[in-house]
């Protein structure tokens, strides 16, 4: 008995979506265009807001940067929905095996009385500056403009978020979960004077209506100088005070930072070399942002490092660096 097989090639009657095959052509796409481009409503809205009558619902209006298209904001990582819960759940696993190691060796109780002081002083209270980070992101998902902008702002959100519960576990770790660290590290942000201009200051960035600046002040100027400061200068003074068992319950804000950076320089290469008043706009406002962050944490840099100019110098370096890296000058190049 002889068997004959026969295949059959099955053409698609459509490769993909009207709206995508309209940008990229009658080709197959990635499923990241095909969840990223055009799913923003831009018509037939049913009403304007309440609370700002003089917007729809979806406004570039909200920004003083202009886009012929803001899809050009593409995602270098392209992450929709499910690339980056995977991309997360990754992370989150590494994560979660550094704190169970840390936990189950106990190695919190190695760490010297006075320098867990300094990190409850020093490192606690930058989950209130997560927070802040996280509603500073959401400002660019609800007011932004085109989906590849928009969701990419709100998973910067989630990992804001995720960072500061995360900081918020080490000092749970250091008080074997009393809790009595996050009380302390919370009056400290709330009173110690050190810290008073940085909460003036993330008070000032959540009422920002812009949100174009935000963006800039968020991911470009504040990112560079909270990484320097808490993710290298402390990293390294913890590491010189028999604390460096600490660097892998930051490793997740690191990972997470630098990505996020990534990410932002790409959106504002691209916006800066939209036209020239972008470019000027984003100019004036890194220049606006550095000096007041810089003076908002000049003090507590000051509290924490025997040479505070030094530190600053280097992150202005770094915001040099990134200014460059996206077409602009930046104060301190």
């Amino acid at each position: 008995m002889t068997l004959e097989i026969k295949t059959a090639t099955i053409e698609p009657v459509r490769q993909t979506f009207a709206n995508v095959e309209r940008r990229f052509g009658n080709k197959p796409a990635s499923r990241y265009q095909e969840a990223t481009y055009d799913a923003q409503a831009t018509a037939n809205f049913h009403y304007r807001p309440l609370w700002m009558p003089e917007k729809e619902l979806n406004d570039p209006g909200h920004t003083a940067l202009t886009m012929q298209d803001w899809y050009v904001l593409k995602d270098p990582r392209q992450f929709f929905y499910s690339a980056y819960v995977q991309n997360r759940a990754k992370m989150q696993d590494a994560a979660e095996n550094n704190y169970a190691f840390f936990e189950k060796r106990g190695l919190g109780k190695l760490i010297n009385p006075d320098i867990q002081s300094q990190i409850i002083f020093s490192l606690l209270p930058l989950r209130h500056v997560e927070q802040t980070a996280n509603l500073n992101m959401m400002s660019g998902s609800a007011y932004g403009y085109g989906t590849a902008l928009t969701q990419a702002c709100l998973y910067a959100a989630m990992d804001r978020l995720g960072m500061a519960q995360y900081l918020s576990r080490i000092g749970l770790m250091l008080d074997e979960n009393s809790g009595e660290s996050l009380a302390r590290s919370k009056k400290i942000w709330m009173e110690d004077p050190a810290w008073q201009g940085v909460r003036a200051l993330c008070e000032e960035m959540l009422v920002h209506k812009d949100w174009g600046e935000l963006f800039v002040a968020q991911n470009l100027v504040a990112d560079t100088l909270v990484n320097v400061v808490f993710y290298q200068k402390l990293d390294q003074w913890l590491l010189d005070n028999n604390a460096r068992d600490i660097s892998m319950l930051t490793e997740f804000m690191q990972l997470c930072l630098k990505d996020q950076a990534g990410w932002a320089d790409s959106v504002l290469k691209t916006i800066a070399a939209e036209n020239e008043s972008n470019r000027a706009l984003i100019s004036g406002w890194v220049e606006k942002w550095q000096e007041k962050t810089t003076q908002a944490y000049r003090p507590l840099i000051d509290a924490l490092f025997e040479d505070g100019g030094a530190v600053v110098e280097t992150v202005n370096g770094e915001m040099a660096k990134r200014a460059a890296k996206i077409g602009l000058t930046a104060k301190g190049e």
